[in-house]
């Protein structure tokens, strides 16, 4: 599905704009945070998303611990910031700087990287606009997030149009937990909070 980042980049830089400068200063928000509090939303607006499968039962969590894809010198790693649905965007920025950091020097600790109760794997900053990311067993689903581009879109305007930043994101499910209907529900409460991301503040 594709996402329109225009209300997303305005309230990213009006956020920026209010924090502290200095050594002492928190990361700047950027829109993989955006994405790990949208998606943590999104679970729980669709909880079928947020289960894996067992030999025994299709196991559905409350809480949405979310992996994100991080590339260091050893491999591709999987951090998880635990509870994203209970934390704030700057809670978020803040895990996220913590557990990169470790996962470049090798010091993350296995309970920090084995979990997860879904995955997101953005290749946008190496500009692949497009792809389709392969499901983090046990978990049932990975979000691959794409490079924004820049394309015509419908507007309530005297050209009929405007430019805008969009974002392309697949979504891979495993199908004994989840079918495509609720994938699609799901893609739409995310889209949702992307596009309006006012919402992700509140």
């Amino acid at each position: 599905v594709y996402c329109m980042l225009w209300y997303l980049r305005r309230v990213r830089e009006a956020v920026v704009s209010t924090q502290s400068t200095g050594k002492s200063a928190p990361s700047k928000l950027s829109v993989t945070d955006f994405l790990v509090k949208a998606c943590s939303n999104a679970l729980l607006d669709v909880p079928e998303v947020n289960s894996q499968w067992t030999d025994t039962a299709i196991r559905q969590y409350t809480n949405a611990d979310i992996s994100v894809a991080v590339a260091t010198d050893n491999g591709l790693i999987t951090p998880i910031v635990f509870g994203a649905n209970t934390k704030g965007l700057k809670q978020i920025n803040s895990a996220m700087s913590e557990l990169k950091e470790k996962a470049s020097a090798g010091k993350l600790q296995p309970h920090e990287f084995q979990g997860g109760t879904f995955t997101i794997s953005n290749l946008g900053m190496m500009g692949i606009q497009e792809f389709t990311a392969v499901i983090n067993p046990p978990q049932s689903a990975i979000l691959a997030v794409g490079a924004p581009q820049r394309k015509l879109v419908p507007a309530d305007n005297e050209n009929g149009f405007d430019v805008s930043n969009v974002m392309s994101v697949t979504l891979s499910c495993d199908h004994r937990v989840i079918d495509g209907a609720v994938g699609a529900k799901w893609l739409q409460a995310l889209k949702g909070y992307l596009e309006k991301p006012i919402n992700l503040l509140l």
